[in-house]
Formats: structure tokens, sequence, C-alpha cells
């Protein structure tokens, strides 16, 4: 009887070992998954960052020269200097 409790039980752990690994917490589909969204995030990260450094270096160019603000306003805002004539051309 012995002979036998011993090797049921070990099967029996191990049936239930390898369903943890597939259908459980932590198992390997969910890995896969959760490496996938890790993945994801990490490259919306890295856009975020890049447009992060894109806007730091326009407020410093903001903040250290008038050459940044003024192109600025001639493109979004119109601006014309005294004695400066404004031709626009049409394509």
């Amino acid at each position: 009887m012995v002979n036998r409790l011993v090797p049921a039980a070990l099967v029996a752990l191990l049936v239930i070992l390898h369903a943890q690994l597939w259908l459980g917490r932590g198992s390997v589909p969910g890995v896969a998954r959760m490496t996938h969204e890790l993945n994801a995030k990490k490259q919306t990260n890295l856009e975020a960052q890049l447009a992060n450094e894109r806007l730091a270096s326009e407020v410093r160019d903001l903040k250290e020269g008038l050459e940044m603000v003024e192109e600025k306003a001639r493109l979004e805002l119109g601006m014309v200097k005294v004695n400066e004539i404004y031709v626009q051309m049409a394509k």
C-alpha cells in the first residue's frame, strides 16, 4: 500500500506544479504578456523622454537668446519689424 502511495503523491504533486506553471499566478503565458506590456511601456517612455528633451532644448533656447523668440513671433504671430516689408508668396 505504501509503495503505491508515494508515487501517486509524487505524480499528484507534479500535476499540481505543472498546472500552476501554465495556468496559475506567474504562469508562462502571463509572464510573456507582462513582458510584452513592459516593452510597450518602455517604448512609450522613450518617446516621452525624447519629447521632453526637445521641449527642454526649446525652453533653454527661449531663455538664452532672442533669436528663437523672434523666430516664433514671426512664424506664429506674423511679426514684422520696423522698416521691413512683409511679402507672402502663394504656392
